[in-house]
């Protein structure tokens, strides 16, 4: 059962008391330093996420164990690599981790690892439609493996009464077992995320269409046309 956190009340104790619960946080990247506008709305994304998920402990009891994708250890060994890998979200798990919760293990190593390789594969340019599509199927495969590999994580490591927290991208594909109780965080952050990321890519593509235009114009002053030379 998933629940989004914006259109609901904060639950009741009594009411998941002895289930196991899941806080599934979107992660999002990808925010250029030049874009101000974009990092200010990840900043206040990352302070509304955790006020949810502060809110959400004093209901649902302390966090107990935090599932991050990418990771394919945990402890500190965990967090040292998501220390080079993303300081917002390091810097969050840390601080939980001081608290008494407990980084595990996300990724099947050899299943994330087949999936960012094919991944790299879709984005070069492919001559035959029949590798292309074969690539596809491959990676639909490898991602549906991965996926399957951390509910598979979650639910052996997820114990009764605990409440667990998946930092995880929105596009996944992961089902969780029918007995886990999902949350999904979704502050008001992350639709003015959305829009300002539609936006954004608006404005550099009409960028880029007017760089071309302008390397494929004429020079007038070149072209012999009015107020340039004559032939």
């Amino acid at each position: 059962m998933s629940q989004e956190l914006s259109r609901i009340e904060r639950p009741s104790a009594a009411q998941y008391q002895g289930k196991r619960k899941l806080l599934l946080a979107p992660l999002i990247f990808g925010v250029p330093a030049e874009a101000t506008e974009g990092v200010e709305i990840l900043r206040r994304y990352w302070e509304q996420v955790q006020s949810q998920i502060s809110s959400l402990e004093r209901s649902l009891g302390p966090l107990r164990r935090i599932y991050h994708e990418s990771l394919a250890l945990g402890g500190e060994e965990g967090l040292q690599q998501l220390g080079l890998a993303d300081q917002r979200s390091h810097g969050f798990a840390a601080a939980r981790v001081e608290s008494g919760a407990v980084l595990e293990a996300t990724e099947d190593t050899e299943a994330f690892l087949e999936s960012l390789d094919l991944q790299r594969c879709m984005m070069l340019p492919l001559a035959s439609p029949t590798v292309a599509a074969r690539l596809q199927e491959w990676l639909s495969d490898a991602t549906r493996r991965r996926y399957a590999r951390i509910g598979e994580r979650i639910d052996a490591t997820l114990q009764a009464d605990e409440l667990g927290l998946l930092m995880i991208s929105e596009r996944h594909q992961v089902q969780f077992p029918p007995d886990i109780e999902v949350f999904y965080i979704a502050p008001p952050a992350l639709d003015d995320f959305h829009r300002w990321v539609q936006r954004w890519a608006s404005e550099q593509q009409r960028a880029h269409e007017e760089g071309m235009w302008k390397a494929e114009a004429p020079d007038s002053d070149q072209s012999g046309g009015p107020g340039g030379p004559g032939p």
